[in-house]
């Protein structure tokens, strides 16, 4: 229809007392809409990874997603979308398409430390993206290569101290909890230790076994299978409690270091202007999933717990985990260019 013509419609409608074009088209959009959210999916979903495959949120958002595909009954395919501690992915899922079928596997320090460590994020993780459920939290465990003479936290800070600037941590990547526990730990300890960023902390890890690096704040996922192996030595878990899955690895705050936490969850987020009928579909199968024997038993054999939280709880969460790592970051004077 030509603008000439769609015109004359609206005036001779309005004429006679017709509804115009736009009045008639309101609802059919609006069904249309409604259609959609009630066929969704109807196509593969893209789960974004922040890092690299072989790491905590790559294994998390793999075995997330292969059950909930077998909810949905479309494939979840995931895309790893590595670098910037996470910001690359968290702005590819702030730019797509509010329609469910973009959802962001988002790790806490993506969320709520890249906000106080970054100056110039292209997106606002509260205002630009609408939480679904946190599926899961892991502690991350202490780990030093099997020839560095510190058999406790103790030991390996004074070992530290008599070799100022000498000792790295590895992590998986600037901002996110293993970064900011390692910088916590130098902080606390008044120790000088090098910082050694990687696109994942599964990337670490042939480093971390040759002694190329010294140490490393690790997710239980890559921690556990070589220090059950005896090719890493585990000193600490930087959970508040010990873990079901390691009850004789003392916590840091055991280990001198009260108050010391430095956990990391994972959840599932999509686009802020997503339908509430499709964020709340994804949070129904979400809880579903996570009340899998099958999952939970493999979960907590990588000594993972299972969260399956509100939207709304996961938003509070958010809202309150933000200034409390804004302060750690403070204080440890991290930086993103570390």
């Amino acid at each position: 229809m030509t603008l000439n013509r769609r015109y004359f419609l609206q005036v001779a409608g309005a004429a006679v007392g017709l509804p115009s074009v736009a009045c008639i088209a309101a609802p059919l959009l609006t069904a249309g809409d409604a259609f959609a959210q009630a066929s969704y999916p109807d196509k593969p979903i893209r789960l974004v990874v922040g890092f690299a495959a072989g790491g905590p949120a790559d294994t998390v958002a793999r075995l997330v997603g292969d059950e909930l595909s077998k909810a949905l009954g479309k494939p979840i395919v995931i895309e790893n979308a590595a670098g910037a501690g996470g910001n690359l992915a968290t702005d590819r899922v702030v730019k797509a398409a509010p329609d469910g079928y973009t959802l962001l596997l988002a790790a806490s320090g993506m969320i709520v430390i890249n906000p106080s460590l970054y100056q110039n994020l292209t997106f606002d993780t509260i205002k630009d993206l609408a939480p679904i459920s946190q599926i899961c939290v892991q502690p991350n465990i202490l780990v030093v290569h099997s020839e560095v003479p510190a058999r406790n936290v103790q030991e390996l800070a004074a070992l530290a101290r008599s070799q100022p600037g000498q000792l790295t941590f590895a992590s998986g990547g600037v901002g996110t909890t293993q970064h900011l526990a390692g910088e916590l730990f130098k902080s606390r300890a008044l120790v000088d230790i090098r910082h050694v960023p990687y696109r994942s902390i599964a990337m670490a890890v042939p480093d971390l076994l040759t002694g190329r690096v010294t140490m490393a704040f690790a997710g239980s996922t890559v921690a556990l299978p070589q220090v059950q192996d005896g090719k890493l030595r585990a000193l600490a878990i930087t959970s508040l409690q010990r873990s079901p899955t390691a009850p004789g690895l003392p916590t840091m705050a055991e280990s001198g270091f009260p108050g010391f936490d430095a956990t990391a969850w994972f959840g599932l987020m999509a686009p802020i202007a997503t339908p509430a009928p499709i964020i709340e579909r994804l949070h129904q199968e979400a809880v579903r999933v996570l009340a899998l024997p099958g999952l939970r038993k493999r979960f907590h054999e990588l000594g993972i717990d299972t969260i399956g939280n509100s939207p709304a709880e996961f938003a509070a969460a958010i809202k309150a985990e933000t200034p409390q790592w804004a302060s750690v970051i403070k204080e440890s004077r991290a930086k993103p260019t570390d």
